[in-house]
């Protein structure tokens, strides 16, 4: 299938979209309905009078509203009485979904309340519900707070790939708290206009699971009703509630207009440190990006000229004896929201690819059992990466390309599905064209089987092709992956195939490595602990791994043994043993090696963590046998306003003739919160390689710092209503050279939320 241009992509949404115009315990008799073959089922009614979202439950509504106590502890305990009382409170309007808490402790300065940014305080005590507005068991939405307000919002994704639970996706919404004499209340207030739910006039029917976490010497997870831990689908065990006659999501129109400065200086030839350093000229742009209820379950997203940047740092990575390119996570919200929808085994979407657009657009949304979202944009940069067996190569062209993705879903029975996906990247001499299938289909409530098949037709400019050894032409390659997984309560088994042709490419996704085929299978077992037990948990598992290239040729042969211990004081404890083989430049390379890490919270305040590795290794730069050492502690430390976050990485490499190198690379983040609104943020990175220049084949420089520092004043009403204003600058110092700045900036951003 080859698309001309992205915006083609846009009249296929026309083509799949119809026309239209856990979890509950014992409740009051007429508001619970107990079923024998599931979840018991609530009904819900109209609050009785206006609610004030202060803290203070005392509203004459409240007394009508919805009733659910959180009678399970989940985890660690399964389903046994928990050790504080919780009660959780529902109501509705024409225009909000509202919630109330009594989160009841018998010891009330026990209570962890931090004040930070939103989607931060997740090692908090903190309460909230779990929203499943289409019944359907797939996906769905997440609204908590802690004791001190602070919200959390997050989408939860349960036939996606990768994480569960995005914390991405950001809504308008109003919380307060107070901590009491008796625990600590919470009240807050959802617009029907920031969710989407079925178009309807008459009742709908939500699950809703309230959930309470209570970490002390464990992190207590509290429900409403048990769960079965040999059920894989966490929202098909939710409770039905009953009501919501005649809500509607209004026009759900937001305008977000906004307006940065920005100011680089840098040095006039960066690769020469002694270059004088020249200043830059201010740049400044004004944007808007929309948000727009199509219906009340099609949402549009739409920015033109829009501040792209990020705000938040990336993790310092060590770029050192490594062969293929490394991940970063996307930061930046417009690509951030709604990125569940395009997620499948393959990371065949990663918007990071999109690295300077003019522009973007994009729809999601779940019209009866389909789910949709499609994403356009024209990116200023086009930069690539050449991947093969033994490792990734980088370019970037200098010009313009229009980027596309096209993503539909279909759910099929009780909560399997099967998609489709679609991504183009074209412009002058280049394109990239990349189209498959793909689906969940779970047999059981244990047994399901992920699967994708991906083709794709690439071209390349053909001085690009000559420099970098790539086809001249148009070539094409295939990607396969099957993966069957059992797992309940105790045991879980897995077993599947991964294949990427030598010609498969997905420039809008994160694909490093292709002309493998990959066997993989594993068993896992899990012994729970009881309240008698120092450990809640421990699991034992081995995994078999081997890859072969196009010609045969067996390149990784892994064997993975594995422990881990979960205990007290939040604690666990990981070990990995690997034995195995790698090819690599024509040798082949025997290897034992291990990994650790532990990690505990012994109070509220305090974590650290130990990472380790040792064993044997290659020299990638110099092909050749070596020894690997790396060490990295890491620690948190919160008080009421202030957070620190701390963590350093030793690693040295040995081979025959001595120490190769060795790096220390070290991270800072410093936050002071000065309230739920309002904070100032440092992070630094720093660097230190020094190098054997004589056990190198290659001139390379005996040692090489970096100094990354960043500052940030943020000051957020909402999540779309901002003021920022930063600083940040790289220094680098190598062949001699003392640490030399290399650029700094300055930026400032306003932003501001029009609701309609």
């Amino acid at each position: 299938m080859r698309f001309h241009r992205p915006l083609v992509i846009l009249v296929c949404l026309c083509l799949f979209t119809p026309v239209t115009s856990s979890l509950a315990g014992r409740r009051a008799p007429d508001q619970q309905q107990e079923k024998p073959d599931g979840p018991p089922s609530y009904r819900i009614t109209r609050a009785t009078s206006p609610i004030k979202i202060d803290g203070v439950i005392d509203e004459p509504a409240w007394q009508h509203a919805l009733r659910m106590t959180l009678d399970y502890e989940v985890q660690p305990g399964e389903n046994i009485p928990p050790p504080v009382k919780t009660v959780c409170l529902i109501t509705y309007d024409s225009t909000h979904l509202y919630v109330a808490f009594h989160a009841f402790d018998p010891h009330p300065e026990q209570i962890r309340a931090h004040i930070t940014d939103r989607d931060k305080p997740y090692r908090d005590d903190f309460v909230g519900v779990m929203l499943d507005t289409f019944n359907d068991q797939r996906r769905g939405y997440e609204f908590f707070v802690n004791p001190v307000g602070v919200q959390m919002d997050l989408t939860r994704n349960e036939v996606g790939s990768g994480d569960v639970e995005d914390d991405s996706w950001d809504a308008i919404w109003k919380s307060a708290a107070r901590i009491t004499a008796k625990g600590y209340d919470v009240e807050f207030a959802i617009p029907l206009s920031s969710i989407r739910f079925a178009d309807s006039s008459g009742e709908q029917t939500w699950r809703i699971a309230p959930f309470r976490a209570y970490p002390r010497t464990v992190r207590h997870q509290i429900f409403s009703v048990p769960l079965d831990r040999s059920d894989n689908c966490f929202m098909c065990q939710m409770p039905k509630v009953t009501g919501f006659e005649g809500i509607k999501a209004g026009r759900d129109l937001e305008l977000d207009p906004t307006l940065t400065a920005r100011r680089t200086d840098a040095l006039e030839d960066e690769d020469d440190l002694s270059s004088p350093f020249k200043n830059g000229k201010l740049d400044t742009q004004a944007g808007v990006s929309a948000r727009w209820g199509v219906t009340p379950n099609i949402s549009l997203n739409a920015a033109i000229n829009p501040d792209f940047s990020q705000v938040e740092a990336d993790a310092a990575q060590l770029d050192v004896n490594t062969r293929f390119a490394l991940f970063y996570p996307e930061k930046r919200p417009f690509f951030m929201e709604g990125a569940d929808y395009f997620q499948t085994p393959f990371r065949a979407v990663y918007t990071r690819a999109v690295a300077d657009p003019a522009w973007g657009l994009k729809i999601t949304g779940k019209p009866g059992r389909q789910a949709i979202g499609v994403f356009a944009a024209r990116d200023r940069v086009t930069n690539l990466i050449f991947p093969s067996n033994q490792g990734s190569d980088f370019a970037s062209l200098d010009q313009d390309v229009n980027v596309g993705v096209f993503r539909y879903r279909r759910d099929l029975g009780k909560s399997s599905t099967v998609g489709v996906l679609a991504t183009g990247r074209d412009g002058g001499d280049y394109s990239n064209r990349v189209f498959g299938i793909d689906g969940l289909l779970r047999f059981t409530a244990t047994d399901s089987v992920n699967f994708q098949l991906l083709g794709s037709r690439t071209r390349y400019p053909s001085d690009l092709a000559d420099e970098y050894d790539q086809p001249h032409g148009d070539f094409s390659g295939s990607a396969l992956h099957v993966l069957y997984i059992h797992d309940d309560r105790n045991w879980s088994w897995w077993a599947g195939r991964e294949t990427l042709s030598q010609g498969f490419r997905a420039d809008l996704g994160f694909i490093p490595r292709v002309d493998t085929k990959k066997n993989v299978a594993g068993v896992q077992h899990n012994f729970w602990g009881t309240k008698d037990t120092w450990y809640t948990r421990i699991t034992v598992a081995a995994e078999a791994s081997q890859i072969k290239d196009h010609t045969g040729t067996v390149t990784d042969e892994v064997n993975d043994f594995y422990l881990r211990f979960d205990g007290p004081l939040q604690s666990w404890l990981n070990l990995d043993l690997y034995q195995g083989k790698e090819w690599y430049d024509g040798v082949t390379y025997d290897k034992i090696w291990g990994h650790m890490f532990f990690n505990i919270r012994p109070t509220g305040d305090f974590t650290c963590s130990l990472e380790g590795e040792y064993g044997d290794a290659i020299d990638y730069t110099n092909s050749r046998p070596a020894t690997i050492t790396s060490l990295e502690p890491g620690m948190t430390y919160d008080l009421r306003h202030f957070g620190l976050e701390a963590y350093h990485r030793y690693e040295v490499l040995d081979v025959p003739g001595g120490r190769l190198y060795r790096a220390n690379l070290t991270q800072l983040r410093m936050v002071y919160q000065f309230n739920v609104r309002m904070f100032v943020r440092a992070i630094i990175h720093h660097l230190d390689l020094v190098r054997n220049t004589g056990l190198y084949v290659d001139e390379v420089a005996p040692r090489t710092r970096s100094f990354f520092t960043q500052l940030l004043f943020s000051y957020k009403l909402n999540p779309q209503t901002v003021f920022f204003l930063g600083y940040s600058d790289n220094r680098l110092g190598e062949y001699g050279i003392d640490l030399t700045r290399t650029n700094r900036t300055l930026f400032i951003k306003l932003g501001y939320a029009w609701l309609g």
